[in-house]
């Protein structure tokens, strides 16, 4: 138990809020910093380690997957989803001192879990190793590669397992820049040492090893912004105690729920070990098209959830109900026209940005060919952000588990069978498919229990969305129809850097007339993106829903 001389303090005073889209876009603005500069890390790393011509490649994104799985898993909204409401309601009933207990049994009891499945993974990672990746086998150096670099990178485990939590606190605090803010840590380091090494496997080495030492800096970052919020944490022997055993039982289902978009890509990267770079494209492809839904879904689903629990407490089912109808609506405007560029310029994109030194052009059609099908469900991975919270809300975490495990099932089935049938891309349908069909689920149940439908009014908004980001996917599509006379063009003025010129002024032009589309077609108006980033004045913080 952590000791404390000093008086309980009196429980916090609820502050004010911001709108649910200005709470969003704090999130979402550090973590767009953050992607651009994972793209940036990207870039160089497929450039020095490149995809189906080395062995680098594929062991060090193998290296990367296992760990990084269980990242997404704490890291981005699952672990929050259970541990955030019961922290929030234990500050504002019994003060700083006991919610800094009950986190000082919830931090001990989450690195040892983590620590314990970090050695027992290192110690199993040659056998573990056939199972995640069968593909392997027949090559005895890529499978021995990929299990010493996996070996390496799983310390990254704990560590982002620690600073969750600590995330989490930040949250419940209303603090997120922090939260936001701290996974450049990793693409920066990486950068460092990445970039000056030229040998693909001795990069592989160098960018395994920059995995832990960037976790231990997330971790400690994470530390530090937490105790200047006052909460005091001290490192104590993990308790099972009557409130940790039900964050436990809580949050079992909840991590499931929030996890099976991971899980599938886990899965379709069991697949994926069979051919030759796939391990690779399908990394490069996962950098754009998850874009959205860090950006998107995450930021809002973060907004969500404490306004959610705050209007079910008031009982004002007519604030919950425009809170979901305003995160649907801003979650398909920005979700839609990402969906329609990545489907328009799959290969476009994957060439300007990624072919260069190891990485060929070959890979980029294959990655662009992936792209495509992940493109169309975006949505879907968005939408999954923005309905978990309906139920996560009401203290049901058990409905959106059920919901994600038959995901998993038809990723599997589904996956399995269309590799098989049609190859590489049928790794990609299944996941958008089961992507959708989660969605379709808690659709349905959400209507079927009367807790929540789309007004009409939100009807007609996404309907004027999909007008407009149809109309950009048209434009985008001329544009790739017409890339040699658009590359040529530029050619003609500057003669270096052409395909990325060209995909930057395109992108760029996207950016700039998907507004205007939007406020034409009506799907937002000026007047409801200012009311939306308005602060909220005199709204109390949201009180956690009780979770005993």
């Amino acid at each position: 138990m952590t000791e404390t001389s000093a008086p309980t303090p009196a429980p916090k005073k609820p502050s004010g809020r911001g709108g649910l889209l200005r709470s969003s876009a704090i999130f979402s603005g550090f973590t767009l910093v953050s992607r651009v500069l994972g793209l940036v890390r990207d870039l160089v790393v497929t450039a020095r380690l490149g995809a189906s011509q080395t062995i680098a490649a594929d062991a060090y994104y193998t290296a990367l997957a296992f760990p990084n799985l269980f990242r997404r898993i704490f890291a981005e909204g699952a672990f929050a989803a259970a541990f955030v409401p019961a922290y929030t309601r234990k500050l504002a009933a019994d003060g700083e001192a006991e919610a800094d207990r009950f986190a000082a049994d919830a931090l001990a009891t989450v690195a040892v879990a983590t620590v314990a499945v970090m050695l027992a993974a290192q110690l199993a990672m040659p056998w573990l190793m056939y199972l995640i990746n069968p593909g392997y086998a027949d090559e005895p150096e890529k499978f021995r590669l990929a299990w010493m670099l996996t070996q390496v990178t799983m310390p990254y485990l704990p560590c982002m397992a620690i600073a969750a939590l600590f995330s989490g606190i930040l949250n419940a605090h209303g603090r997120f820049i922090v939260s936001a803010a701290y996974p450049t840590i990793l693409n920066l380091v990486m950068l460092a040492v990445v970039l000056p090494q030229k040998d693909p496997v001795q990069a592989a080495w160098w960018a395994s090893g920059a995995v832990v030492v960037s976790g231990i800096g997330q971790a400690g970052v994470c530390w530090w912004g937490a105790a200047r919020t006052g909460a005091r944490l001290r490192l104590i022997r993990p308790r099972l105690t009557p409130e940790i055993r039900s964050l436990v039982k809580l949050a079992i289902p909840t991590v499931i729920a929030n996890s099976a978009t991971q899980i599938n890509i886990f899965i379709s990267g069991i697949l994926a070990s069979q051919i030759a770079g796939m391990r690779v494209w399908m990394n490069v492809a996962d950098r754009l098209y998850q874009l959205p839904m860090s950006l998107v879904g995450v930021a809002i689903g973060v907004a969500l959830l404490p306004r959610l629990s705050q209007a079910l407490q008031k009982d004002d089912h007519g604030d919950a109900q425009a809170a979901m109808d305003q995160g649907l609506v801003f979650a398909l405007a920005f979700s839609l026209p990402a969906a329609a560029a990545l489907m328009a310029l799959p290969v476009y994109l994957i060439d300007g940005l990624f072919t260069r030194d190891q990485f060929t052009a070959a890979d980029a059609v294959a990655t662009g060919e992936l792209l495509f099908h992940y493109g169309w469900g975006v949505p879907a991975f968005v939408l999954l952000r923005i309905l978990q919270p309906a139920f996560f809300a009401r203290q049901d975490t058990k409905t959106p588990m059920r919901f994600s495990l038959i995901s998993v099932g038809v990723n599997i089935v589904l996956g399995v069978a269309l590799f098989y049938a049609i190859g590489f891309t049928g790794v990609a349908i299944a996941t958008s498919v089961a992507a959708w069909i989660s969605v379709l689920q808690m659709w349905v149940s959400l209507t079927r229990r009367g807790v929540w439908r789309p007004t009409p009014r939100a009807v007609f908004k996404i309907t004027r969305v999909a007008l407009a980001s149809a109309a950009l996917g048209g434009v985008l599509f001329l544009a790739n129809l017409f890339r040699a006379e658009i590359e040529a063009t530029i050619a003609a003025v500057l003669p270096h850097g052409v395909k990325e010129i060209s995909i930057v002024l395109i992108c760029t032009a996207g950016l700039a007339l998907y507004p205007a589309l939007l406020f034409a077609f009506g799907g937002v108006t000026p007047a409801e993106f200012k009311a939306a980033l308005r602060r909220r004045r005199g709204d109390p913080a949201p009180a956690a829903p009780d979770l005993s």
